[in-house]
């Protein structure tokens, strides 16, 4: 019983160090990151900026969707890349819009 409860401190311990690391890295590198965001949309934002962050959302959007999917994924994948020129197009003309 005594070993189970020094393994579990010593998997709180090291989630708490990563957490506490984690958060050092993201105010040391948040600023400059911050800064040069909102730089890059201050005079606003034309379709040409808009279809370059619309590009990194969408990836990063469907990376994970193949990841969820799994063994699915090479049966979908012509679902997948409709789906993706759709979101790519909607999201571009959104931040275009917006920004």
């Amino acid at each position: 019983m005594e070993r189970e409860t020094r393994s579990d401190l010593k998997i709180l311990v090291i989630l708490l160090v990563a957490a506490a690391l984690l958060l050092g890295a993201a105010l040391l590198l948040g600023g400059p990151v911050v800064e040069t965001v909102t730089a890059a949309l201050a005079p606003g934002v034309g379709i040409k900026d808009a279809a370059l962050w619309a590009f990194g959302v969408t990836f990063v959007m469907f990376v994970v969707f193949a990841v969820a999917a799994g063994d699915g994924l090479i049966g979908e994948i012509q679902y997948m890349l409709l789906g993706f020129f759709a979101f790519f197009v909607i999201i571009t003309l959104l931040i275009a819009w917006v920004f």
